[in-house]
């Protein structure tokens, strides 16, 4: 979360000539409602299970650069997909740089009502081992430009190529 993944996303996929998918964008856009409508009326659970099938069609689409919400590494399925099925770069941000970020929004579920550096730390201490372990690239965000990011993660793809 504050991340900066569609920011990132949305740059990376006009270098690579690639369609760019918000996966909570797209969840909106199937089901008519924003995510935090779903999140009041099914859960966090709910939500999840939506997240899991629109993650596991869009991970089949090529090419693409989706964009999955923060806690989308939560399932095991997700992991799964997201790791076989292409390339995962993570967005390392430190919590204080999240806290920037996110401070102002008002589409956060998990932020509601709740002291955001706190959450977040919460968040970040069961999340960023998964994300690190199915992480093909790992691209620091604090304090960069957007493009400074998408030139790391287009360098990596090219130096893991054979011959690259």
């Amino acid at each position: 979360m504050g991340s900066g993944k569609s920011a990132v996303g949305k740059l990376l996929a006009r270098h690579v000539h690639a369609p760019f998918i918000d996966s909570d964008a797209e969840i909106e856009q199937r089901t008519g409602v924003d995510i935090a409508y779903i999140f009041e009326k099914e859960g966090e659970a709910g939500f999840r299970q939506r997240e899991r099938e629109v993650i596991d069609s869009l991970t089949a689409m090529e090419p693409v650069v989706v964009s999955t919400g923060g806690g989308a590494i939560l399932l095991p399925e997700n992991r799964q997909h997201l790791a076989e099925r292409g390339v995962v770069a993570y967005l390392e941000t430190s919590i204080h740089q999240q806290v920037n970020r996110v401070q102002h929004g008002r589409h956060r579920p998990l932020l509601i009502d709740v002291d955001p550096e706190t959450t977040l730390t919460a968040l970040m201490a069961t999340r960023a081992p998964l994300y690190e372990g199915i992480a093909d690239i790992t691209v620091s965000t604090d304090g960069r430009k957007v493009q400074q990011v998408v030139d790391d993660i287009l360098k990596a793809i090219a130096d893991a190529r054979p011959g690259g």
